[in-house]
């Protein structure tokens, strides 16, 4: 079984440039779900979600050896057995650098095959070749924007006793938002940067103890995808919404930005507009 510490992170990698799938490290989703409570024996995930991965530096030759570029986006479903350490991921996509392929559909067949290999489950893949670059759009999670209370912070780790909410009262649906997410790499103690969205029906959550939580990230180590899990399951366990999701916008690392959402309520699934910071 992989584990981290086995991954190309934070070690010194030479980079294939050809097409070398055996690069992908996968990583079983389960050891991190088990630290939150969520084991193979609890029954069914209380969340269903995807990972959205945005792929910026993708290039390769076709068949007379010119070279192309494109943006790959790759959808991955929050249910899949593994997930695919970035570095890895970066490594692969510049294994095509000197490969010759026959086009943008059968580059796409060839990331569908090795990619569902790797996270265990089918994925979905698009991509955008230069001519439309020009239609990219950017835009900003919607949201009230909890970053504008005035407030003091002396806590660094998550700490899920900060949340709480109003069961008093009737309850609310609301969407809240903070551009404060910070978390460390669980490998390097690498710095990764994020936008965070929480839309939720129920007792309504106390915002200051809410941003003061979501702060409490900022020396935690752990990856993106297990990041948005351990948040929604303290939201949820804490403040017991009805309803409830969690999105976050992560900026890009080696030209790749990882986007995890999930869910336990259809609100379709999230835009994969880039933010400002993307």
């Amino acid at each position: 079984m992989n584990t981290p510490d086995q991954s190309p992170l934070g070690k010194s990698s030479a980079y294939q440039s050809q097409y070398t799938p055996e690069l992908l490290f996968p990583i079983p989703r389960a050891d991190k779900r088990a630290e939150l409570g969520l084991t193979a024996t609890s029954g069914t995930l209380p969340f269903f979600g995807v990972d959205i991965w945005n792929a910026y530096e993708l290039s390769w030759l076709n068949m007379r050896g010119k070279p192309q570029v494109a943006i790959a986006t790759i959808t991955a479903p929050g249910d899949s057995p593994n997930i695919v350490e970035s570095k890895s991921f970066k490594l692969y996509l510049n294994s095509f650098n000197q490969t010759r392929v026959a086009g943008t559909d059968a580059l796409a067949e060839l990331l569908r095959q090795d990619l569902s290999g790797a996270f265990g489950a089918p994925v979905h893949v698009s991509i955008m070749t230069p001519d439309a670059f020009g239609a990219l759009k950017m835009g900003e999670l919607d949201g009230i924007l909890l970053d504008r209370l005035d407030i003091d912070i002396d806590q660094y780790v998550p700490a899920p006793q900060l949340l709480t909410a109003n069961h008093a009262n009737g309850p609310v649906e609301e969407t809240l938002v903070s551009h404060l997410l910070k978390s460390n790499c669980l490998v390097t103690g690498q710095p990764d940067w994020g936008s965070v969205q929480i839309r939720y029906a129920g007792p309504q959550i106390d915002q200051e103890g809410l941003l003061r939580y979501l702060i409490g990230f900022r020396e935690h180590n752990e990856f993106h995808e297990q990041c948005v899990e351990r948040i929604f399951m303290d939201v949820l366990r804490q403040c017991k919404p009805s309803k409830l999701a969690v999105y976050a916008r992560y900026t890009r690392r080696g030209g790749l930005d990882i986007n995890p959402w999930r869910a336990n309520f259809s609100t379709g699934m999230p835009g994969n507009l880039r933010t400002a910071r993307q």
